[in-house]
């Protein structure tokens, strides 16, 4: 009898859990690697954001504890963008293939892949989402990024 009760105390102690490491699992943002990245965009037809970064960088890791985790950015990211990140130490033909000189880089790409803007440095959680509503509604063909702020 005691371990039917045991059995059953540890199984419902692990259901428990289940929708707290499910809603964990979901919560951050979706990195696919670079050529996997580039082929989902065009089947996808998203726009592509590449996030260079590495190890070593101060700003890059302040970007992945605070930009990368509020919630505005990881839901535009995930659902209008394929995202991409690239370890610049370690996948050094692509960071020079895009001319990354300096850490953090954000470059934002059309489906095809051909490119719509960078933006150098870190940026905060609430100006970068208002960065990706700037690119997602495709407002940077018509305004200037400061006129597209005045819209809002």
């Amino acid at each position: 009898m005691k371990t039917k009760i045991i059995i059953f105390i540890l199984a419902s102690s692990f259901l428990l859990t289940l929708p707290i490491q499910t809603f964990a699992a979901s919560s951050g943002i979706k990195w696919q690697n670079y050529e996997q990245g580039i082929s989902m965009a065009k089947e996808q037809e998203k726009k592509i954001f590449l996030y260079f970064h590495a190890d070593w960088c101060k700003y890059c890791k302040k970007m992945g504890s605070t930009t990368f985790k509020n919630a505005q950015v990881i839901d535009l990211l995930n659902k209008q963008f394929i995202s991409i990140q690239i370890d610049s130490e370690k996948q050094k033909k692509i960071a020079y293939k895009y001319g990354v000189r300096g850490l953090p880089a954000s470059w934002f790409l059309e489906k095809d892949a051909t490119r719509i803007n960078t933006l150098p440095g870190y940026v905060d959680g609430p100006i970068f989402a208002l960065i990706l509503q700037y690119i997602k509604t495709n407002s940077f063909q018509k305004m200037s990024f400061q006129e597209f702020t005045k819209t809002l």
